[in-house]
């Protein structure tokens, strides 16, 4: 028997048949589960007022003189669940009427965020490699497989930013085509909360990034997958892939609009050079403008089948540039800048003491001052016992970006990667 309850009134053991509203709305993909513990009740009661229960496949409501919610070994009452008028009051209570809310996931260090990450980035790469080939095998695409994913890689990265976007960027020239979705999706999630923008809009951000290049499925693998520039020929075909992804999508379920829109128009350009439309400045979405930066970073970090990825540092000098032709919008550019730093993870600088160190996170200070590792003396041309330090707290200063080809240095990931997250 299905009954519409107050979500205060769930109690371990009840089945929830459907979420009322939204999946923005809640942190709950699935549309029907068992409630196993009291965290999904935590998070429901903090998002929705109400859910349809499956009193066949779980408890009923208890009879009002028992009623009480357990959750766990804890049990709560429904008085000390009301709202504190305070709450009311203050517009705390929120959408649920409740004042309860869930605290954001705690801040993290780089270092114990990356191992978390890197876990993420494995399961991101079995889940997309998957939706991939079923696409290219015509199957009806479920978007909603896509959600914990963006749900899982917003929290990692509201925990520390860094972590799982420099992660993401290290990925072969094999597994390129899935792994730049989830890269795109964690760089438009952290681009998406340094634009100040809601919760809603930075998992519908994310979702965009994670589904935004699906096209490239249909594109014909000896295109898609060629060692070497594409003829005018063969570009013309790939420029296809937007369409195709969107179609996908359109035929799917469990896309919104703004996804729908970034698959379309990520390549579109703000001086009205891109394609497939033609669009140009404030023609353009936000959505679909962040996605064109996002999706630009990647492709050039990443190494690739016919070349090796540039050094992050580098990747945003020429960005700049490009930016300042028409290619970007310069505001979203900037705020991008903002979100991964001036000198990205992975970054090789040279300090003005003549040392070259690699950069293995971003700083509290400036911009202008990560934390860097330093590894190599230029002045007596040898290495240096690894050290660490915060350019925000010294002396010492960045005073040029490197090559690490021109160095001739390889695997400086070992600098800034935990070896627990290099497999």
């Amino acid at each position: 028997m299905l009954k519409k309850i107050p979500t205060h009134q769930l109690c371990v053991g009840m089945f929830v048949h459907e979420v009322c509203g939204s999946w923005l709305s809640h942190p709950f993909w699935r549309s029907a589960f068992k409630v196993s513990d009291a965290r999904q009740i935590a998070q429901l009661v903090a998002a929705v007022q109400e859910v349809v229960i499956d009193t066949g496949k779980g408890l009923d409501v208890a009879p009002p003189a028992a009623r009480t919610t357990f959750m766990d070994d804890v049990e709560i009452h429904e008085a000390d669940l009301a709202p504190s008028p305070q709450a009311v009051g203050s517009g705390v209570a929120g959408e649920a009427g409740l004042g309860m809310r869930l605290p954001p996931p705690a801040a993290t260090s780089f270092q114990d965020e990356v191992l978390r990450a890197s876990r993420i980035v494995a399961q991101s790469r079995t889940a997309m490699k998957s939706m991939f080939q079923d696409a290219r095998m015509g199957k009806a695409i479920d978007a909603e497989h896509c959600l914990p994913l963006v749900s899982d890689i917003a929290e990692s990265v509201q925990r520390n930013p860094g972590a799982i976007v420099s992660l993401a960027r290290l990925k072969t020239s094999d597994d390129y085509t899935f792994m730049h979705s989830v890269a795109v999706c964690a760089l438009m999630v952290a681009l998406a909360r340094q634009l100040g923008l809601s919760d809603s809009d930075t998992r519908e951000a994310g979702l965009a990034g994670l589904v935004h290049d699906l096209g490239k499925a249909m594109m014909p693998l000896e295109v898609l997958n060629k060692p070497g520039a594409l003829t005018s020929e063969e570009f013309a075909i790939m420029k296809n892939h937007p369409a195709a992804g969107h179609k996908m999508l359109v035929e799917g379920k469990g896309v919104g609009p703004i996804p729908l829109d970034v698959c379309l128009h990520h390549h579109e350009k703000v001086n009205g050079k891109g394609y497939p439309h033609g669009l140009k400045g404030d023609e353009i979405s936000l959505f679909a403008r962040m996605g064109a930066v996002c999706d630009v970073y990647d492709a050039i970090t990443s190494n690739r089948p016919y070349k090796a990825g540039w050094d992050p540092a580098d990747s945003i000098t020429k960005m700049a540039q490009w930016a300042k032709d028409g290619h970007f919008d310069e505001r979203i550019f900037q705020a991008f800048v903002k979100s991964i730093g001036i000198y990205p993870t992975g970054s090789l600088v040279k300090l003005k003491s003549g040392r070259l160190a690699i950069v293995v996170e971003q700083g509290e200070s400036s911009l202008l001052s990560p934390i860097v590792k330093v590894f190599y003396s230029t002045k007596a041309s040898e290495p240096l016992v690894p050290e660490r330090l915060d350019l925000g707290q010294s002396a010492d200063q960045i005073v040029s970006r490197e090559s690490p080809a021109v160095w001739g240095f390889k695997n400086l990931d070992e600098l800034w990667l935990p070896p627990e997250a290099r497999a």
